[in-house]
Order: structure tokens, then C-alpha cells, then sequence
């Protein structure tokens, strides 16, 4: 099946509706659109636009179609649309092969696949049966798949306040009164950590996936522990938005995994994490190594761990060793409140 995309990037014109807004045409919802923006939406799939109009009336528009709440980072504008296309992912913090983009024009989609050839073009005419596209089908549908508009919808408000706040980062950090919980995986926390480990790609410091079945049995391992990291703030709930997974060996323990969402990136929640880990390390009287694979995508995760007091002490193939080094492990920012199963 592969890996399943991210988001669906539409064109307007012909493809959303039928007929062309600045020729004054009366617009209707093409068929089978309705249903692929609810279909897709309940899966965890994104929606934006890419559309040659004017932003003020296109987005009127999709008001009164009662669409407009699907789309998140519309660009509308009269730009190429492989580089809107760009400017959504960045935004998004999604990588562009994670796209599909539908388009009536097939100008427009050689035009997206030549600059952007990761990107999967879909044919307008096709969307009746978009949502039957292995791509678009997850094999399974968690809770933060159901919620990742809105969850994506908070992030836009956390963003545009962050950028009127006048003041420190850390004073926004503050404003924002999160909350992290880092707690053992339960039985139904499973299948929102497998989601992470394959949907997971830029900060995943090795770049592994873990079915289920591989997931429940870490749990339930004597050797291991699995843990999970939520997040709140008052804006609303991020849902689970880390992983790490810990051999705890007699002699040393070894993080085996440790994946964040992208959306926590700039909330410093990758090195609380780290740290989090050092804790417990120390406390079992163990040092702390973690495994490390080089992808193209993940040096987030490597500057993660040295800023982490992490250095290499080893390589076996591609996995390079890190350790912890035994200097005092740095405290909880003072803009987080940190819960744990020992709370």
C-alpha cells in the first residue's frame, strides 16, 4: 500500500465546484466532493487549496458552500502552484511527498509533478473515487487522526498569537500554560504510537516503524518500557505527540526510539523529553546511550540529542551510539508542568 499521504491539495475552479468564479458562473459542488472532503477529514487526511483566483471572494465563497472550515493554509493567488504547494508544507510542517494534489488542469498538474515529482497529481475527474486510493486509506484511524484538523486549527491560533505577543519566547511559552504528560503506553495508546513511527519522519531519530503487534509486546516487556508524551495547552489538546522506547538493561539502558510530532518543535519538548529519560536512567543507576540513524530528513533529532548532553561513542553499520554524559541533568523549564506515572 505504502506510505499514506498527509494532505489533499485542491485547485477551485472545475474541480471544487463546477464553473470559474471571476467569469461570474453560478458554483456548484462538483460530485463526489462533499463526500471525499468528509470521508478524508475523518481519517486524519489534511485538505487545503491552490487556486488561480482572488483570495477574498474564493474564500467567500467556500463560506457559503460551507467548505471553508475543511481547508487549512489556502493560497490563492496568481503564483506557480508546485511553489504554493511549498509554502503549505512549510506552513504544515508536512514534507511534500506527503501531498496529493487534484487539479482539472492538466497543465497545472505536469507543471506540479515536473517541479514537485513526490507529489501525487490526481485528475479532477477522479475524485468520486478518491477516497478508495490505497494512499488516502490508513490502515487504522485513531482518535488524533479524527481530531487532526481542529488539532491543526488550535496550532494556526497558538501561531498567530505567538506572533502579535509582544515580550521573550519563554514569555509566551509561558502564556501558553502547557502541560506534559509522559506516561507508559496503554493497551489503547498503541495504535496512535504505531500511527507515529510510520507518519513520523523528521523527527524520528531512527527512522523505524513499529506495527501493533510490536508495540503491545515493548509494553508488556520485561526489558523495555514504552512510553508515551501528551500535550496541553490553552488552546486545546495536541493530543500524543511522542514516543520513546527504552531497553533497560542490568548494566545500561538504551533509548531504541524517540519520535516527536513536528507541531512540538519549537515548544522545547524534544529536550524535556531527553531529559525526562536521563532521570530515569539515573535514578535506576544506569547510563543512558540512545541509538541513532541518519535519514534525510531527521537532523532535528541528532542536534536534539547533543544539545541533550549526548556524545558519539560508537557506530554499528548505520546506527551510531550516543551517550549520555554524568553532568547534572538541566530542570523543567519553568513554562511546562511535567506529569508522570510517579505523580
Amino acid at each position: 500500500m505504502g506510505e499514506t499521504k498527509k494532505c489533499v491539495v485542491w485547485d477551485l475552479d472545475n474541480t471544487v465546484w463546477d464553473g470559474v468564479l471571476l467569469e461570474g458562473d453560478e458554483l456548484t459542488v462538483r460530485p463526489g466532493v462533499r463526500e471525499a472532503l468528509r470521508t478524508l477529514d475523518g481519517r486524519g487526511i489534511l485538505h487545503s487549496v491552490v487556486s488561480r483566483n482572488e483570495p477574498e471572494p474564493a474564500l467567500a465563497r467556500l463560506a457559503e458552500l460551507g467548505l471553508a472550515d475543511y481547508f487549512l493554509a489556502p493560497r490563492i493567488g496568481w503564483g506557480t502552484k508546485s511553489q504554493a504547494i511549498r509554502d503549505i508544507a512549510a506552513e504544515l510542517g508536512i514534507a511534500t511527498d506527503s501531498f496529493v494534489f487534484v487539479d482539472d488542469d492538466p497543465y497545472e498538474r505536469a507543471e506540479v509533478a515536473h517541479v514537485l515529482p513526490e507529489v501525487l497529481c490526481v485528475d479532477a475527474a477522479d475524485v468520486p473515487t478518491l477516497v478508495e486510493r490505497a494512499e488516502l486509506s490508513p490502515a487504522h484511524i485513531t482518535a488524533e487522526a479524527r481530531d487532526r484538523r481542529r488539532m491543526y486549527q488550535a496550532s494556526a491560533r497558538r501561531k498567530q498569537a505567538e506572533e502579535e505577543f509582544e515580550g521573550p519566547q519563554e514569555s509566551f511559552l509561558a502564556s501558553l500554560g502547557m502541560r506534559l504528560r509522559i506516561i507508559p503506553a496503554r493497551e489503547q495508546d498503541l495504535r496512535r504510537a504505531e500511527e507515529l513511527t510510520v507518519r513520523t519522519h523528521q523527527l524520528n531519530a531512527t527512522g523505524r516503524t513499529y506495527s501493533y503487534a510490536e508495540l503491545d509486546a515493548l509494553r508488556t516487556s520485561s526489558t523495555h518500557q514504552l512510553l508515551v508524551a501528551e500535550l496541553t495547552d490553552r488552546f486545546g489538546p495536541y493530543g500524543v505527540i511522542g514516543l520513546a522506547l527504552v531497553e533497560t538493561g542490568k548494566e545500561a539502558w538504551t533509548v531504541r526510539l524517540l519520535l516527536m510530532s513536528c507541531r512540538v518543535l519549537s515548544r522545547g519538548i524534544g529536550a524535556i523529553m531527553v531529559n525526562h529519560l536521563r532521570r530515569r536512567a539515573r535514578a535506576a543507576g544506569c547510563p543512558l546511550y540512545a541509538d541513532f540513524v541518519r535519514t534525510d530528513r531527521n537532523r532535528m533529532m541528532y542536534i536534539a540529542y547533543r544539545l541533550g548532553g549526548f556524545t558519539e561513542v560508537g557506530q554499528d553499520g548505520d546506527v551510531l551510539s550516543l551517550r549520555a554524559d554524568d553532568d547534572s541533568i538541566p530542570p523543567l523549564p519553568d513554562y511546562v508542568e511535567l506529569l508522570t506515572d510517579e505523580d
